[in-house]
C-alpha cells in the first residue's frame, strides 16, 4: 500500500471515532503519533551511531515498546496508558535542554498536545496503519517528506486564520535567491510547519556540506519559532524528516512576545512568510518603539526582522499589498527598512498563488541590512503562457521563477547587470520619498488588457470579492491601531 493510502485509511478510521471532531483535530491526532514514531526512528539510527548514547525518554514510552507490536495492547488498556501514563510522563519529563536536548524536544513536542481518540480498538488500528511505514528506510523517509506537503495543506484547509501554507515554488524561489551557506545562522520568526526551513536545510546540505563535520554543522545553523502547537509539532517532525536529529532550536512561543531591545542582532538568512490580516493581543505591541506600536501581526514582524538581521544579514519576506500601501505607522516601518537595509527587490506576486486560502495579493520583499536603499528595483511575475489563475490542483511551479533568477544578477556589483523589461522596472529612493514610502508602484512598461472571455470575467470578480474583504480586515486593523492611539493619547493629555 502506498503511503498516502495509509494517511487516507488512518483519517477514515479517525472519522469513525466520536471523540475526533473535523479535520484540525484529526490532524492533531495524526501529529503526535507521527512524532513519536518518527522519533523513535531517529533514535535507532542515534543508538547504532553513537558509542555514549542515553535513551532521552524512559524506554518504555519509545514507540518499539508499546505501539511496534500489531498484536500489542489494544482497547481501554492502550487508551488506559495512553491518556493516564504516556501523556503525563511526557509532558512532565525532567529533561534540560543542555543535558538532555532530546528529552526537551519530546517534552516541548507534547506540552499541548493532545489525545481525541476515545477508542481504543480504533486507535490500535490507526497504530498499525502507521507501522506500515519504515522511517529507518531512507528512501521511504524521502517519500513520505512529499506527503507531507499534503499533510501540511490539508492542515490549512482545516482553517487557521492569518495563516498560510506557502506554496513550495515560492519557498524554494526566497531560498535559491537568499542562497544560505554553511555557517550561517538562518531563522524563519514565524516557523509555521517548517516549510522555509526545510527547504534552506535541503538548500545547504546539497550545496555546501561535503563530510560528516558540515553535516553537524548545518544541524546547528536552523532556527525557528511557532506559537501554535500544532504547527510546531508538525514543523518538529518535519525537521527530523529532513535529517536535523535535535530540533531543539525550532521554540514553541510567540516570537513577539520579547522587547525588540532584547533580541541579539545575530541571524545571517532569514526567509519567512508572517502571518497577515491578524491582529497581536493586547499589549504585545508595548514590545516595540512607541512611535512603531501596532497589533499587526506583519508589520511587528518586519520590525523584527530588521533588528534581528545582522550587519549584511539578507532576508526575503512574503508581505501582503497593504504593507506596501498602508499608512500611518507602515509608512514609519518602510522609512526605517529603507534607512536600515538595502531594500533592493520587490517581486509582486499575481492573484491567486495562495488560492484557495486567501485572496490576498502578496509580494516578495528581498533586502539586505547595513546600507540604505538608494533604488528599488520591481518584478512583476507574470501567469505562465495560458494560465489565467492558480487553484489548488494547478499551483505555481519553481520552474516560473527562471525568468527573475536569469534576470536577477549580483549584489556585489549593484545588480549592474540587471536591465528594464516589460516586467522589470527601478524606482528611486528619492522618488519613494515623495510618495511617502507607499510601495505600491504599478507597472509602467504595460497596459491593463481588456478580457471579454467569461471564465476570466468570472474568475476576476470572485478574485475581487476576495480583495474586496481582505482590505476590508486590513482597514479594520488599521482603524483599530488608530483608535488604540487616539484612547491613548486622550489618556496622556488627561493626566
Amino acid at each position: 500500500m502506498s503511503i498516502s493510502s495509509v494517511i487516507k485509511s488512518i483519517q477514515d478510521i479517525m472519522r469513525k471515532d466520536a471523540g475526533v471532531d473535523g479535520d484540525a483535530q484529526r490532524l492533531g491526532q495524526m501529529s503526535w503519533l507521527l512524532f513519536l514514531k518518527v522519533f523513535d526512528a531517529q533514535e535507532e539510527e542515534l543508538e547504532f551511531e553513537l558509542d555514549d548514547y542515553r535513551e532521552p525518554i524512559p524506554t518504555k514510552y519509545l514507540w518499539r515498546n508499546w505501539a511496534a507490536d500489531n498484536q500489542g495492547i489494544t482497547g481501554d488498556e492502550l487508551l488506559e496508558f495512553i491518556n493516564d501514563d504516556l501523556f503525563p510522563t511526557l509532558k512532565n519529563l525532567t529533561a534540560p535542554k543542555d543535558t538532555n536536548p532530546r528529552g526537551f524536544v519530546v517534552k516541548e513536542a507534547f506540552s499541548d498536545a493532545f489525545n481525541y481518540m476515545k477508542n481504543g480498538t480504533l486507535l490500535r488500528q490507526v497504530i498499525n496503519k502507521l507501522n506500515e511505514i519504515d522511517f529507518t528506510d531512507s528512501k521511504e523517509r524521502h517519500l513520505f517528506g512529499d506527503i507531507y506537503e499534503q499533510i501540511l495543506r490539508d492542515l490549512q484547509s482545516a482553517g487557521n486564520a492569518g495563516e498560510f501554507y506557502t506554496p513550495r515554488a515560492v519557498t524554494r524561489f526566497i531560498v535559491n535567491r537568499l542562497d544560505p551557506k554553511l555557517g550561517e545562522q538562518i531563522m524563519d520568526p514565524a516557523t509555521g510547519t517548517g516549510g522555509f526551513l526545510a527547504c534552506a536545510f535541503d538548500h545547504v546540505k546539497n550545496n555546501y556540506v561535503e563530510n560528516a563535520a558540515d553535516h553537524q554543522t548545518l544541524q546547528k545553523q536552523i532556527h525557528g519559532v511557532e506559537k501554535k502547537q500544532l504547527p510546531h509539532l508538525l514543523c518538529i517532525t518535519n525537521m527530523m524528516l529532513h535529517g536535523i536529529e535535535v530540533p531543539v532550536q525550532i521554540k514553541h512561543g510567540n516570537t513577539l512576545n520579547k522587547p525588540l531591545s532584547n533580541w541579539d542582532s545575530n541571524i545571517n538568512v532569514i526567509a519567512t512568510n508572517p502571518p497577515f490580516g491578524g491582529t497581536e493581543e493586547d499589549g504585545i505591541e508595548k514590545n516595540f518603539p512607541a512611535e512603531m506600536q501596532t497589533r499587526e501581526t506583519a508589520d511587528l514582524f518586519l520590525q523584527l526582522i530588521v533588528e534581528v538581521l545582522d550587519k549584511d544579514g539578507r532576508a526575503g519576506v512574503v508581505l501582503p499589498d497593504g504593507t506596501l500601501f498602508g499608512e500611518g505607522v507602515k509608512t514609519k516601518i518602510k522609512k526605517m527598512l529603507t534607512e536600515e537595509c538595502n531594500l533592493h527587490t520587490i517581486v509582486r506576486l499575481p492573484n491567486g498563488v495562495f488560492n484557495p486560502y486567501t485572496g490576498i495579493k502578496t509580494n516578495i520583499l528581498f533586502f539586505t541590512k547595513g546600507q540604505p536603499t538608494k533604488q528599488v528595483w520591481f518584478y512583476e511575475h507574470p501567469y505562465p503562457e495560458g494560465v489565467k489563475n492558480y487553484s489548488k490542483t494547478k499551483p505555481m511551479k519553481f520552474e516560473e521563477f527562471q525568468q527573475e533568477i536569469d534576470w536577477w544578477g549580483n549584489e556585489a556589483d549593484g545588480f549592474a547587470s540587471r536591465i528594464e523589461t516589460k516586467q522589470a522596472w527601478k524606482v528611486s529612493i528619492e522618488d519613494i520619498i515623495e510618495r511617502n514610502f507607499n510601495l505600491d508602484i504599478k507597472n509602467p512598461y504595460q497596459d491593463e488588457v481588456v478580457s471579454h472571455d467569461p471564465e476570466e470575467l468570472l474568475a476576476n470578480y470572485q478574485q475581487q470579492q476576495q480583495d474586496i474583504k481582505a482590505l476590508r480586515d486590513q482597514l479594520k486593523g488599521i482603524l483599530g491601531d488608530a483608535l488604540s492611539s487616539t484612547t491613548q493619547g486622550k489618556m496622556q493629555g488627561g493626566e
